[in-house]
């Protein structure tokens, strides 16, 4: 028997992790384009994805009932309209790593020759982590630790002259 495929991955490109998806028939509306709200889980799939490749089980965190991870606030853009059988590629990339919540900034591209070619939605995602009563509470140090490697690199301040 042929070995049968696996569910797809992403993958991280330095602090990036890149997410493809293709828009199938079921995402778009009446007109042709994706629907607003499908944007949302294709960010979902990659912020899950993302936690999955840097260690983060979500699913055990909650069953021994440390807490998981829930958005807290949203803010999304839209650019321009994806459609029918186009590729579009979820980057995401950490900004903000607090003591409870990580922000995070995810894009959909339209992707063409193997190229993110046009900006078609971006948003700002915190995402904090709660315990099973729903209250905030700091994530675990290992968690930290994962996304801790994965925010960019930044400029080292210039001391006053």
């Amino acid at each position: 028997m042929k070995q049968l495929p696996e569910p797809h991955s992403g993958q991280f490109d330095g602090p990036r992790h890149l997410f493809a998806v293709r828009v199938y028939y079921e995402d778009t509306d009446l007109s042709g384009i994706v629907y607003h709200a499908n944007y949302l889980r294709w960010f979902e799939r990659a912020r899950s994805d993302m936690l999955r490749l840097l260690g983060i089980d979500q699913r055990s965190a909650q069953e021994s009932g440390e807490g998981v991870y829930s958005v807290a606030d949203l803010k999304i853009r839209y650019r321009a309209p994806a459609r029918l059988d186009d590729d579009v590629l979820v980057e995401s990339s950490a900004l903000h790593l607090g003591a409870a919540s990580v922000t995070l900034r995810q894009c959909a591209f339209r992707m063409e020759r193997g190229q993110a070619s046009e900006l078609l939605a971006e948003a700002d995602v915190r995402i904090g982590f709660i315990s099973p009563d729903g209250r905030p509470r700091r994530q675990p140090a290992a968690w930290r630790d994962a996304f801790a490697s994965h925010l960019p690199a930044q400029e080292p301040e210039m001391p006053n002259a």
